[in-house]
């Protein structure tokens, strides 16, 4: 009833496609991530238990008395116990016949509901059937994504209740078990490749972590050097051969990719390499 309030408030408008879910042992439901209010949305239709980052303020309060009521399971992205500990409550939820189906965002970020960021495997992890869920905001009132680095939570709730409506499709889409000599992994972007393909985005294998901690110095040398390689190796033209992150990844995306990983790396260094003498940028790059 609290998350119709909260949709009526934003003048939701939300078309919702497929079977309802239904209360089901070794199940979970996965779906892409663009703002909390997803949980909301999906919570509108059914009583998920979602997995969720602890908040601070009133966020925080809901957290601890409502949500908690209902079995849901917070965690500090930055406490390695705390992931300990929620990987065996995920295990344990997940057997019993009678608890509410699962909810996982396995992005573990927010993310601008135009690309798809890398799964984490833990949901694929637990031996359950695993079931995708695909999130598309129609931005043609307002934009749903919370740059959480940038507002807060309750000025992104404003935002919403003060724009016309947030227009919103979500499809329960065909359950997914793990395929005879199929690893986690594989499974994950197997999943990622059906929402983003439903939902109308762009599957990218960027780390949505990234948002919250800067990476060690060693990566960030370690990929300037292979970035170095690469201007060597074009030699002034752009390929699709020559990485040895996937067989035909293009390059301008894992110049991006290596922006943002190699915060040293000035944005000069990239429009050059794009539009200029590759002897040049390796002089003096």
């Amino acid at each position: 009833m609290m998350c119709s309030f909260f949709v009526a408030s934003w003048t939701g408008v939300v078309k919702y496609h497929g079977p309802r879910p239904s209360i089901r042992p070794k199940q979970v439901f996965v779906a892409n991530h663009t703002s909390m209010i997803d949980f909301i949305i999906l919570e509108q239709m059914t009583a998920f238990v979602v997995i969720m980052q602890k908040h601070p303020g009133w966020v925080g309060l809901l957290q601890s008395t409502i949500l908690e009521s209902v079995g849901c399971i917070w965690f500090n992205r930055t406490e390695v116990k705390d992931r300990e500990i929620v990987a065996r409550k995920l295990r344990e939820h997940v057997q019993g016949a009678n608890n509410n189906p699962l909810l996982i965002f396995p992005e573990g970020t927010c993310v601008n509901n135009h690309y798809t960021v890398m799964f984490k495997k833990g949901a694929f992890e637990l031996g359950c059937t695993v079931c995708p869920v695909a999130i598309k905001y129609n931005k043609i009132f307002v934009d749903a994504f919370w740059n959480s680095r940038k507002q807060s939570f309750t000025t992104h709730l404003l935002q919403l209740m003060t724009s016309w409506a947030v227009v919103c499709d979500v499809w329960y889409l065909e359950p997914q078990n793990l395929k005879p000599g199929e690893t986690s992994i594989e499974f994950g972007e197997r999943v990622t490749d059906i929402i983003s393909h439903r939902a109308g985005l762009k599957k990218v294998p960027w780390d949505g972590y990234l948002k919250y901690s800067r990476p060690s110095p060693k990566h960030r040398k370690k990929a300037t050097k292979l970035c170095s390689v690469c201007v060597a190796a074009l030699r002034g033209k752009i390929t699709h051969t020559i990485l040895p992150l996937s067989e035909g990844f293009p390059l301008p995306f894992f110049l991006f990719y290596l922006h943002f990983v190699c915060l040293d790396i000035p944005d000069r260094y990239f429009h050059d390499l794009l539009h200029s003498d590759t002897d040049k940028l390796i002089r003096t790059g």
